[in-house]
């Protein structure tokens, strides 16, 4: 037989929060642009996550080895691993690419324009002080 309810609830569980750690692996690798096993994707996104979030999937990360043993899956609270995925989900689809590559494109042309803005006025102050202005 398959086991006793309670072992088939858990093993229903399991591949539940199997499901969503593979769908949170996705949603890292197209919105926060990297990719790996959860741990290393969370490590690599670390800077662009909340405390919080990374906290969240950093739980779920090692939560996953015991969920691949059949007597540790146990041992897992299904409720609070739920809440974290459902946290972390949440807040990687509200991230918007969009707006992110353009702010990132903006950052760069500022500081572009700073950098020509400094050169020029570094121009006319040798050029004053040499005496062609």
């Amino acid at each position: 037989m398959a086991g006793t309810p309670d072992e088939r609830g858990a093993i229903v569980m399991a591949r539940d929060i199997f499901d969503e750690i593979e769908e949170l692996q996705d949603l890292l690798k197209s919105r926060a642009e990297v990719s790996g096993d959860l741990a290393a994707a969370l490590g690599k996104a670390r800077r662009q996550l909340p405390r919080r979030i990374y906290n969240q999937g950093m739980r779920l990360a090692a939560a996953l080895p015991l969920l691949e043993h059949p007597k540790l899956r146990l041992t897992q609270d299904e409720k609070s691993l739920h809440k974290a995925a459902l946290e972390v989900k949440n807040h990687l689809k509200a991230i918007d690419v969009a707006d992110r590559r353009k702010g990132r494109i903006l950052e760069i042309l500022g500081s572009i324009a700073f950098a020509i803005l400094v050169v020029f006025v570094l121009l006319v102050t040798v050029l004053r002080w040499r005496g062609f202005i």
